[in-house]
């Protein structure tokens, strides 16, 4: 014991430690003023940091900077090259407008082909000897109706008027051994193709559709539908279904035979077509001459 309060280190050392104990315990406290060695000490610590900080702030600014600038560089370069595809999209588009504004005027002619304004009928006169060649309407010329205008039932294509007077109208049917009725037809598929409906088999009661390139291959069950390229008959009216495929006379072409959609021996009510649109020498007189190329419907 002696010892100990002898060595005056040890007595320094626990004094202050005991100071600085109490110190900071003082300084714990909750109090409304600071100490002068607080006072001091903060300042001093305060003065050193703004020191150092404001050159680090500096200079953190500097690299924040160039940072920011090269990111607006390389946005920049992207945005260069979104402005590229922008202006190579905006001749796309003008490229798909003008495409569509030309593919819009080949529908609306395709339409044309198509369109007709319906006229209800009804049939008031068969002659029994002309049973399945003609037949007599109630409407005629102050109705609008006009010669070669193409006769349809719900269930497809019947004839043409041939003859109007003023109150009724005559209709040749599809059905007539008359060898100029020819009518441009084509079978639906995959292709369209083209060919003439010429002549009836009176035996098989079914029309006969010729001038078929042997090449191009057609089966029983296909649809024929009127190709509205004679212009007479719209384009798109059901004519029939094919029952057989054969060659014609000379082997060079070939020929099928068609069951008609509509049922010519019994006819009531019936529509007649007026066309909204009509080919240059539509008329079916003057189309003798373009049959092989046109595949122009002829009557009589």
């Amino acid at each position: 014991m002696p010892q100990f309060f002898s060595n005056k280190r040890l007595i320094l050392l626990l004094v202050g430690v005991i100071f600085l104990v109490a110190l900071i315990s003082f300084s714990l406290r909750d109090r409304d003023n600071v100490s002068l060695p607080e006072q001091i000490i903060k300042d001093v610590v305060g003065f050193g940091q703004s020191i150092f900080s404001k050159p680090t702030h500096y200079i953190t600014g500097v690299f924040d900077n160039v940072d920011s600038l090269l990111n607006t560089y390389e946005e920049n370069k992207r945005l260069k090259g979104r402005l590229e595809e922008f202006a190579k999209l905006q001749a796309d588009v003008h490229d798909l407008s003008s495409e569509n504004t030309r593919l819009r005027e080949i529908v609306g002619k395709e339409d044309d082909l198509r369109n007709y304004e319906p006229i209800q009928a009804t049939v008031i006169a068969r002659n029994p000897d002309q049973w399945e060649k003609k037949l007599i309407l109630d409407k005629g010329q102050v109705h609008g109706i006009e010669k070669n205008m193409a006769i349809i039932t719900a269930q497809g294509l019947i004839g043409k008027v041939i003859l109007t007077t003023p109150f009724t109208s005559t209709i040749e049917l599809l059905s007539s051994q008359n060898p100029n009725y020819r009518v441009s037809a084509m079978v639906m598929g995959e292709k369209e193709i083209f060919g003439l409906i010429e002549g009836y088999d009176d035996e098989r009661k079914e029309l006969i559709l010729k001038r078929i390139d042997s090449n191009i291959e057609i089966e029983v069950g296909q649809k024929i539908e009127t190709s509205g390229l004679g212009g007479v008959f719209p384009k798109g009216l059901l004519i029939g279904e094919i029952t057989e495929v054969s060659t014609d006379d000379f082997g060079l072409t070939k020929m099928a035979y068609i069951k008609p959609a509509a049922d010519f021996t019994l006819l009531d009510h019936v529509m007649i077509t007026k066309r909204a649109m009509t080919t240059v020498g539509g008329s079916e007189e003057d189309s003798t001459a373009t049959d092989d190329a046109q595949g122009d419907e002829d009557g009589s």
